[in-house]
């Protein structure tokens, strides 16, 4: 029987192991077919949660979509603006502050600029100080930058609490404004010219005489070496048609003196600045930008209004799209983006915030007859407004205000 069944028994127990073995085959397969339907419905939501990120990257990073910050045009927004009142900016400059010295219409205040193919992020304070923590962001150039500087203070101070914030004045060309809690330091270094010139002194610089010396900047330069983010502007100082050019020191008589074209003149000083540039700048620590123009509004019959007049009692921006004035230069503009494209080739770069166009349209702007006079002012002048009206830097808040925005969100898309 034994010797009978044995065959039987090997044979079952063949079946058996088969058996077994074709179930945990059968089990494999199916676990397998499982997982592949489960990585398949995981891959497909991991696509479309990457596809959401890169569409919520690419709506709001202008530089990822192609967005042109600065083509667009200005809407009235008396809801989100102004982003700080005149009367809460502890810093704000007496020859900026229009409310305070007698302008009735405040309506420059409420204009919001909208590009045309997205939206500018919403400016958030505390995210650029977080972003300035342990770090120099510093405006170099004329009282134009000097404008966009306090308007950045004022648009910065209101997140930062009352004793942990200063202002301190070395009494030399540089201007320190510190956020005590992120050690962040925005700062202002006085060279309306870049380059070295006898209208350096921050005080004293309305001199007849113009005289560069276009090819030395180590002077100013040294102020602002280590600095993290540089934002840099000079135009309407060079506005004259020569300049008179030194080659030699103002402390000693032997110099060499000559009148050269504006343009010519203009053209070295650029040079000069963006050959320090490239060999002193930490190319992965700091970013760069340059200022474009900042247009004047002192010809009214430009915008269709009386010829001799200029920005006095206007309260509405120019409608008109693609509006130009006379006072701004763009052969000088030419050499701006000439000077910063072959600095590119060597492997720098400065990016150029386009804000001609856009304050072209501002001829509400400005201060006018609306903030302090440094000198007294003639009977003559009080009789006739005009006459003395600012038409050059602008009000606060207002456009500057635009401008630092803009440069808000060129530093976090740069970086």
């Amino acid at each position: 029987m034994t010797k009978k069944n044995s065959p039987v028994m090997i044979v079952n127990g063949s079946m058996a192991v088969r058996c077994s073995f074709h179930s945990l085959i059968a089990l494999l397969v199916a676990a397998l077919i499982v997982g592949a339907i489960y990585l398949t419905a995981e891959s497909r939501q991991l696509i479309v949660e990457d596809d959401e990120v890169v569409h919520e990257t690419s709506r709001n990073d202008s530089s990822s979509s192609g967005c042109d910050l600065f083509s667009g045009k200005w809407v009235f927004d008396n809801e989100t603006y102004p982003l700080y009142k005149e009367e809460e900016c502890t810093f704000m400059s007496d020859q900026l502050a229009c409310g305070k010295f007698g302008r009735k219409d405040l309506s420059y205040q409420y204009w919001r600029w909208q590009p045309h193919h997205c939206d500018l992020p919403r400016f958030n304070a505390t995210a650029l100080l977080e972003r300035l923590r342990n770090k120099r962001l510093v405006f170099v150039g004329d009282s134009l930058n000097r404008g966009q500087w306090v308007s950045m203070v004022c648009l910065l101070e209101k997140a930062i609490p009352k004793g942990l914030k200063s202002m301190h004045n070395n009494g030399s060309s540089l201007i320190t404004f510190k956020a005590k809690a992120y050690n962040a330091k925005i700062e202002f270094y006085w060279a309306p010219l870049l380059v070295e010139s006898n209208s350096d002194d921050p005080i004293s610089h309305r001199l007849p005489d113009r005289i560069v010396r276009a090819q030395a900047i180590e002077k100013h330069a040294r102020h602002w070496t280590d600095a993290d983010i540089l934002v840099f502007n000079t135009y309407l100082w060079w506005r004259r048609r020569q300049m008179k050019v030194l080659w030699g020191s103002f402390n000693k008589s032997d110099g060499i003196y000559k009148k050269i074209d504006m343009l010519r003149s203009y053209e070295m000083a650029l040079k000069t600045w963006s050959d320090w540039l490239e060999i002193h700048v930490n190319r992965t620590k700091s970013q760069l930008f340059f200022m474009s123009v900042s247009p004047t509004h002192e010809r009214a019959e430009e915008w269709g209004k009386s010829k001799g007049g200029n920005c006095y009692t206007e309260t509405e921006a120019i409608f008109k799209e693609g509006y130009w004035g006379s006072g701004t230069d763009p052969k000088m503009m030419l050499i701006v983006e000439t000077t910063i494209n072959e600095l590119s080739k060597r492997g720098l770069k400065v990016q150029i915030m386009n804000i001609t166009q856009l304050s072209e349209y501002r001829k509400d702007g400005h201060p006018s007859i609306y903030r302090k006079q440094w000198e007294p002012l003639t009977e003559e002048q009080i009789s006739n407004p005009l006459s003395y009206a600012d038409c050059i830097h602008w009000c606060l808040p207002g456009v500057p205000d635009v401008w630092n925005h803009l440069l808000y969100a060129s530093i976090f898309n740069s970086s």
